[in-house]
């Protein structure tokens, strides 16, 4: 039995009802006052529900209907995708303040944790978003707009889980190598020089974790903006191995077609393969050193495996720039399910 606990709410996991009741009962018998609430239809805000083909889907229906509420959008008006191609934020100080009517600070933390959860393809628009939290000027309240009327047009969007046997770890990684930066606003948002890491993990075909995040500090070529972001994916990739790996040795039925768990990273710079491959650094890559050769050694002993992918193939562009509907359409459809 596996005992899953976040704040106040917990989840028993395991293939045999009596024993959950058990376990349930010995909690209880200690003195602890837990509801045994029954097979979860809602966990933490999310609605679990079971489709006929054996897969879950995860929604957060009320959650996006409190968004919209929330920043007042009662028109019809939708958009396609979370953010404009067109539009890259920055901090706009030749603007005046964010005056719309609605709380940014809280739009922010309801959209941070709807894209966390279940939506991983608003993470990128959400922490553009959220950059600006101390001092958002009118573009950036008007990017939150954009955001909810494509929240307002997929609703009923979230994650479908449907495991493949077939399919171990996947880890898909890529970076955007100062995507940002403009020299006529640099002098007042230094941080634009920054690049931005993107990943998504995925076991056994099912989204489980997934990040776009700028990178802490400025990477002088693509070749290291790309390796970072996969040392950073990797990060949370490894600890997730040693879980797994572990339950396989307490006679879990872990899905693993290999006798070790391994993580394909896939990664579209030529560049970043060879640093993660081979153990020699160049004069322009010397510098890249211990803070980013962490996972070297699983490398090494063939637990980590690293391809290649085609850019157009590379579902983690979505998590690094804003993308044009068709590429951002199809890249959703690989990260949630449909």
């Amino acid at each position: 039995i596996i005992f899953m606990v976040y704040v106040d709410d917990g989840i028993f996991l395991g293939n045999d009802d009596s024993k959950l009741q058990d376990a349930i009962k010995e909690i209880q018998d200690s003195g602890l006052n837990i509801e045994d609430q029954g097979h979860p239809a809602d966990y933490v805000g999310v609605n679990i529900k079971k489709l006929r083909d054996g897969s879950y889907e995860f929604t957060q229906r009320a959650l996006i209907d409190a968004i919209i509420d929330d920043v007042g959008l009662k028109d019809a008006k939708v958009k396609p995708v979370p953010a404009k191609v067109s539009l890259k934020l920055h901090a706009f100080k030749d603007e005046s303040p964010f005056d719309l009517d609605f709380n940014y600070r809280s739009a922010v933390g309801k959209l941070n944790y709807l894209a966390q959860t279940t939506r991983p393809d608003i993470m990128y628009a959400t922490h553009q978003i959220a950059k600006y939290s101390s001092d958002p000027r009118q573009s950036h309240g008007e990017a939150i707009l954009y955001l909810v009327r494509y929240l307002k047009k997929t609703r009923d969007l979230g994650l479908k889980f449907k495991p493949d046997p077939k399919k171990g770890f996947e880890c898909y990684c890529d970076a955007d190598f100062s995507g940002n930066w403009n020299k006529a606003f640099a002098p007042v948002d230094p941080s634009t020089a920054k690049s931005r890491s993107g990943w998504i993990i995925f076991y056994a075909g099912c989204p489980v974790s997934w990040a776009s995040k700028l990178q802490s500090q400025v990477a002088l070529s693509t070749t290291e903006a790309e390796y970072i972001a996969m040392s950073q994916s990797l990060r949370d990739v490894i600890p997730v191995m040693n879980l797994l790996q572990e339950m396989r040795e307490r006679d879990y039925q872990v899905i693993c077609t290999e006798p070790h768990v391994y993580c394909k990273v896939f990664e579209d710079n030529s560049g970043a393969l060879e640093l993660a491959r081979l153990p020699k650094l160049r004069p322009r890559t010397k510098h890249i050193n211990v803070c980013y050769h962490h996972f070297r050694e699983h490398v090494r002993k063939g637990l980590i495996k690293i391809f290649p992918i085609d850019t157009k193939d590379q579902i983690a562009d979505a998590l690094t720039k804003a993308l044009a509907q068709n590429d951002f359409q199809r890249h959703r459809r690989l990260m949630c399910g449909k």
